[in-house]
């Protein structure tokens, strides 16, 4: 019984070896074919070699590595998301089609060869007969001899990514891609020197000779005359930092870190240039995504000047720094992209000036300019004139066939520049403005007349006589094409006349009028619910509008009055015109008898309540954009689009984060769109307990500074990092988050107030003044309040935030018969 019990263990083993061998070491003479999903798996299952296939070519496939466990979303005819977080790849981004294969060969390691046995790349393995190779847990594929001896690691041979336990030596580098999607060698690197001074530079492509370096971490030199650095190192611990020869070290990861144990890290120099470390939850079940923990330089459009390359951007280019610390190119007035797919790359004038007598008159009548403030080029000056005013300096630039552009300031200093401009930035200290010289009317100059031979010329009767019959062909068409438009209007006319009503009063705005069973066949039946609210339910879908696309639909819970169908679609209207880049995008609707539903594109990284109330603590870093977004999409709502809107219901629910963690608001206007009594608290309040402004209780007007007011709220929450309504909080004065963070202002305790955090506090003055402008928009008199326009001043640090007086000041007056806001706060946390 024993030995049949043990026969039919081996048994069992012997059928699992199979699919258990892709963790296991792979021999020589073993290869994997692209178009079959195959891959070498890390015995954990953490890591995986092998083919990558690409989203924008299904026939071409990347050799690489990538994370195995990181869930991998699905590609469907709807969407672009990406398959995997991929650490590294074949250098330059070699591509190979389909049925390639890569083969471990005994004398040159791993061998990649095309469909029809091209040789594309192989291993550099110096010396050494390979025996086997292995996928470890640590990311690093490596290839050994019979003795175990290391001939070739995936580690010492990197491409934009290094990770945990990986260490760069002097020389080594780590190049960019050209885009995100696109892996050949990109215009930026990282590089430890030889002097042990670790930079980013550009490259100029298609060689490899690096400019100055935009960043360094030893810029002085210091640690040439001391101890020079010797390796670039980032740990197990998830710390990364250069080690120097005497082993002492420059910490690059600044802020306390997640711990490796339950977080993946990876650090990698982006496309355009910022080298940044990331971490992800590895057991989180909820939206993972991977966080940015620190990137370098602080600001990559103004970093450490350099005076060859074109810069961060392509020449002629100007470069502004987005709220996630990341850059972004656009092309001044009058020039356009090199290469309408690359925008980082270079912008080209829509014009030239001709140098000499040629032109087609006077430059005056040829040429204006653009201004521009807080723009500058610093590296194409090639002139300077002072004292000069603004008018003969754009004179001077007028009549000088070399200048592009002129810089006018206030100390009269006309600073001239020609083409290509290099290293353009945005920066609102810059002193002066930039006049950009453009042909009028942004045409091309006419090309110049050229005779017509004598022999070609017919005989001028003919060429009469010819003429004449051209004419009469040519008006008798066009009788008949004028004919034929004419009943095609008509037609159309009749065909559009007997269209439900309904269908012709959103003609004003861009929106699409959906059927009901569109949208019940987009989103399955309604089957995938994103979140439900006061105003309806939220429905996953996917539909295709001009392109495939993810949205969100919501069912609304409309009560229909007399005319409400009318008041529907043009309030639909009113939020259809809005565009901004802090307001999730109203995409279509749909009215047909009780179904009223409006759809919205769908953002992938969800709301801003899980990402500031989940597991893990986002940083600081992270959070200050976010303040930024939905204080100039408030702004927008209330002074800046065609029709003042009030959103009335402003809370971490309704803030979107998108693919790069911009604040996008959503569910604004729709407060216009219901009867008052479907508020989601008391009658005639619209709002959410806890964020709700005082006037809503007390019978007062309702103006824009109700948003104002729950702004505020909501950024004492993005401060801290908890809701500001919490009944399970043991300590009470904490249970009201706007109450708790007064008195921690005013006990000078804010260290508290975001539980230590490292990076908070070492800006401390940043958020002192956010706590400030918080306590300012959360008076109980609205006229207290600032404007959206005033809050953002403060917060840029743009004007002087005063002291704030006491936001609850009906709260002391005890004897009074109104309602104080503390007191309904404190009720409304029992029925939450």
């Amino acid at each position: 019984m024993a030995s049949f019990l043990l026969h039919l263990i081996l048994c069992l083993l012997l059928f699992l070896l199979p699919s258990c061998s892709v963790a296991q070491t792979v021999q020589e003479g073993n290869s994997l074919t692209a178009a079959e999903n195959s891959s070498w798996i890390s015995p954990s299952g953490e890591f995986a070699f092998g083919f990558y296939q690409l989203e924008s070519n299904k026939d071409l496939y990347l050799l690489a590595i990538w994370y195995a466990k990181i869930p991998q979303r699905t590609i469907v005819w709807y969407a672009k998301i990406p398959q995997r977080t991929i650490v590294w790849y074949v250098n330059e981004g070699i591509l190979a089609p389909k049925q390639s294969k890569v083969e471990l060969n005994s004398s040159q390691g791993l061998v990649l060869t095309d469909d029809r046995g091209n040789l594309l790349w192989t291993s550099p393995i110096k010396s050494g007969v390979v025996a086997s190779g292995s996928m470890r847990d640590s990311g690093n594929f490596v290839l050994q001899d019979s003795s175990s001896d290391m001939l070739w690691e995936s580690f010492k041979d990197p491409a934009d990514t290094i990770l945990p336990g990986q260490v760069l030596d002097r020389g080594m580098i780590l190049s960019s891609r050209q885009s995100e999607t696109n892996f050949s060698k990109g215009r930026f690197q990282l590089q430890l020197q030889e002097d042990g001074n670790l930079v980013l530079a550009t490259i100029n492509l298609p060689s490899t000779h690096a400019n100055q370096p935009y960043y360094e971490s030893d810029p002085e030199g210091e640690s040439n005359i001391s101890s020079p650095g010797y390796q670039l190192v980032f740990n197990s611990s998830g710390y990364l930092y250069v080690l120097r020869e005497n082993n002492q070290t420059v910490m690059l990861t600044q802020t306390g870190t997640a711990p490796t144990t339950d977080f993946y890290h990876r650090a990698r120099i982006n496309f355009d240039g910022v080298f940044t470390q990331y971490y992800y939850p590895k057991t989180y079940t909820g939206n993972r995504i991977w966080i940015p923990l620190w990137s370098i330089p602080d600001n990559i459009c103004i970093s450490n000047p350099v005076t060859t390359g074109s810069g961060t951007c392509g020449y002629n280019s100007i470069c502004s720094l987005q709220e996630n610390q990341r850059p972004s190119c656009k092309c001044p007035a009058g020039y356009s992209l090199l290469d309408p797919n690359d925008s980082y790359g270079a912008c080209k004038p829509n014009y030239t000036q001709i140098c000499g007598e040629d032109e087609d008159g006077p430059v005056e009548n040829l040429y204006d300019f653009e201004e521009l403030t807080n723009i500058n080029w610093p590296e194409g000056d090639y002139a300077l004139l002072q004292p000069f005013s603004e008018e003969q300096c754009r004179q001077s630039c007028l009549l000088d066939c070399m200048c592009a552009v002129a810089i006018i300031n206030s100390a009269f200093q006309c600073w001239k520049k020609k083409l290509p401009l290099s290293n353009g930035r945005e920066k609102t200290e810059i002193d002066g403005k930039a006049l950009i010289k453009v042909r009028v009317g942004n045409v091309n100059p006419r090309e110049p007349y050229m005779p017509v031979p004598e022999k070609n010329v017919k005989n001028k009767d003919d060429q009469i006589l010819i003429e004449r019959v051209l004419l009469g062909c040519s008006a008798f068409f066009n009788f008949l094409t004028l004919s034929a438009l004419c009943l095609g209007f008509f037609f159309i006319y009749r065909r559009k006349s007997t269209k439900a009503p309904y269908q012709s009063n959103i003609v004003e705005t861009n929106l699409r009028c959906f059927t009901y069973n569109e949208l019940l066949e987009s989103t399955d039946g309604f089957n995938e619910e994103l979140g439900r609210g006061a105003f309806g339910v939220v429905y996953k879908g996917a539909l295709w509008i001009g392109s495939g696309v993810l949205v969100a639909v919501k069912k609304l819970h409309l009560v229909m009055q007399e005319d409400g169908l009318k008041e529907f679609k043009t309030e639909v209207n009113v939020i259809g015109q809005t565009h901004h880049k802090n307001l999730v995008r109203l995409l279509g609707f749909c009215d047909e008898g009780e179904q009223h539903l409006l759809v919205y594109e769908c953002l992938s990284n969800g709301s801003l309540s899980s990402f500031l109330f989940g597991e893990m603590r986002p940083s600081w870093s992270m959070r200050i954009p976010i303040v930024f977004g939905i204080a100039r999409g408030l702004l927008y709502l209330h002074e800046e689009c065609s029709t003042q809107i009030i959103h009335c219901d402003i809370k971490p629910q309704n803030i979107l984060l998108d693919d790069y963690y911009n604040a996008r608001i959503s569910d604004f206007g729709l407060a216009k769109l219901l009867v008052l009594n479907q508020s989601q608290t008391l009658t005639a309040i619209r709002g959410t307990k806890g964020y709700v402004a005082p006037e809503w209780f007390r019978n007062m007007p309702v103006t824009v500074k109700v948003d104002v007011y729950s702004f505020g709220v909501l950024l004492l929450e993005i401060i801290c990092c908890r809701k500001s309504v919490d009944p399970k909080e043991s300590i009470p004065e904490k249970a009201i988050l706007t109450d708790w963070a007064y008195d921690c202002y005013c006990e000078g305790s804010l260290d508290a107030l975001v539980e230590y955090e490292p990076e908070a506090l070492k800006d401390r003055a940043r958020l002192e003044r956010f706590v400030m402008v918080a306590i300012w928009c959360i008076q109980e008199d609205p006229s207290l309040r600032p404007n959206m326009r005033q809050a953002i001043r403060m917060l840029e640090g743009v004007c002087e935030v005063p002291i704030p007086p006491c936001p609850f000041p009906f709260s002391l007056q005890t004897d009074t018969p109104t309602t104080t806001l503390k007191h309904e706060t404190s009720l409304s946390v029992a029925s939450i």
